[in-house]
């Protein structure tokens, strides 16, 4: 009559070591997950830090080594698609701007609201500010950042930023 209840609690104790081994097991492959995310995260973040540092170089060229092609840009109630670094540098980006008073822009915040090991969407906030460093501007987006082919570039934006 013990033999029966001691099988009971053995098959017992044997399911429930099973169930705490499979819960490890699957918060390891999270923890490996996550700092997947983490590092696709921070690389993201470090293309969006040169892409600002580029863009207020004014420097296209540079810019345009930090995106990923074809890239799509919507704003101003457009869509514009380049295929590649040479069609996004080639266009006059900058007497527009400084026609309208910037001088530099800065990021204000940046939100990671989507992450996979190969490309995350970050939604910011930047300021656009004049030579005295005042601000003339504060503009929403939503920016793609993906890994292709070993390099991470901006692959879309769309900003509410005329």
């Amino acid at each position: 009559m013990t033999s029966q209840p001691l099988t009971h609690i053995s098959t017992r104790l044997m399911i429930r070591k099973l169930f705490f081994a499979l819960m490890l097991s699957f918060h390891v492959a999270d923890v490996y997950a996550d700092d997947d995310n983490q590092t696709a995260i921070a690389l993201a973040m470090g293309t969006l830090d040169k892409f600002i540092l580029e863009f207020n170089n004014r420097d296209l060229e540079a810019v345009a080594a930090t995106l990923n092609y074809p890239h799509v840009r919507f704003a101003s109630g457009n869509v514009v698609i380049f295929e590649g670094a040479k069609s996004f540098a080639d266009r006059l980006l900058y007497k527009t701007l400084t026609d309208s008073g910037w001088d530099h822009s800065h990021w204000l915040s940046r939100d990671v609201v989507l992450s996979s090991p190969d490309k995350v969407h970050i939604a910011t906030t930047f300021q656009r500010y004049n030579e005295s460093n005042e601000p003339i501007g504060t503009y929403e987006s939503l920016y793609i950042v993906t890994q292709k082919n070993g390099h991470w570039g901006i692959q879309a934006r769309s900003s509410l930023a005329p």
